[in-house]
């Protein structure tokens, strides 16, 4: 039967190391409706913040080298929809300290 629900994962500590930040699971699809990325450490940084489809054989990037400020926060509300085995990922420049919460739609078929 399917069904819908309304969810929201948190990441602390997004750094300069690939960051699985969310996981579709198997017959699932994932309408992301926010993303909150705010920087904690108190300097400037630039973050990437992509899709890995099927579990990583293609990146494909949504914000590349996008800037944020020192104890800002940027804000992504365009709608996304992500499939099964996809990977939303996000990658510092340099060792700083982000958080982020995603918004989203859990739809199983």
């Amino acid at each position: 039967m399917a069904s819908e629900a309304m969810k929201v994962k948190m990441v602390a500590g997004v750094t300069n190391s690939e960051n699985d930040l969310l996981t579709v699971a198997s017959g699932h699809t994932y309408t992301i409706l926010n993303i909150s990325i705010c920087e904690t450490a108190g300097a400037a940084e630039t973050f990437d913040l992509y899709i890995r489809d099927d579990a990583g054989a293609n990146d494909f990037e949504i914000y590349s080298d996008q800037p944020l400020a020192a104890n800002a926060t940027f804000e992504h509300t365009t709608r996304l929809v992500l499939e099964a085995a996809d990977v939303l990922s996000a990658q510092l420049a340099s060792a700083g300290n982000v958080d982020v919460v995603i918004s989203y739609l859990d739809q199983t078929l």
